[in-house]
């Protein structure tokens, strides 16, 4: 499982020309799923992103999570995630979870944030979104299970 963090100001997704989705302070989450990938890794990058200091506190330092600061989620699906770009020009997907299992785990992920009572909004998986977000900081974080 990789998730993308991106700390933002604002956010929203949009499909269809109809917004979807939208948050205010807090952090953007794509999302990505490989083969392998299940409750474990769901529940590892949810206790990750949920507890990251990443947002400042009355000092200026990165020192309080998204709950302290009443901040949002932002769920986006993103099988680019596993793009395997060493050879060739186009990139091959085939690590990317199959749909079917992207989705269930995508859905569990969504269930997972939620239970933390952080506020979760959500694109819509396999759709062609718009994503529009103001980064503040900027601040990215990469998880990777696979380097936990």
């Amino acid at each position: 499982m990789r998730v993308v963090l991106q700390r933002v100001k604002r956010a929203q997704v949009t499909v269809n020309e109809a917004v979807i989705g939208k948050i205010g302070t807090g952090v953007v989450l794509l999302v990505g799923f490989t083969d392998g990938d299940g409750p474990a890794e769901i529940e590892y990058c949810t206790r990750k992103i949920t507890r990251a200091r990443i947002f400042a506190d009355s000092n200026g330092k990165m020192n309080q999570n998204i709950q302290a600061v009443g901040g949002a989620i932002l769920v986006i699906s993103q099988f680019t995630l596993y793009a395997n770009t060493r050879r060739g020009n186009r990139p091959s997907f085939t690590a990317a979870e199959e749909a079917g299992k992207a989705q269930s785990h995508y859905e569990q992920f969504i269930a997972c944030l939620r239970e933390t009572g952080v506020p979760v909004a959500t694109g819509q998986f396999g759709a062609d979104m718009r994503v529009e977000l103001v980064n503040d900081g900027p601040v990215t974080v990469i998880y990777d299970t696979n380097d936990k």
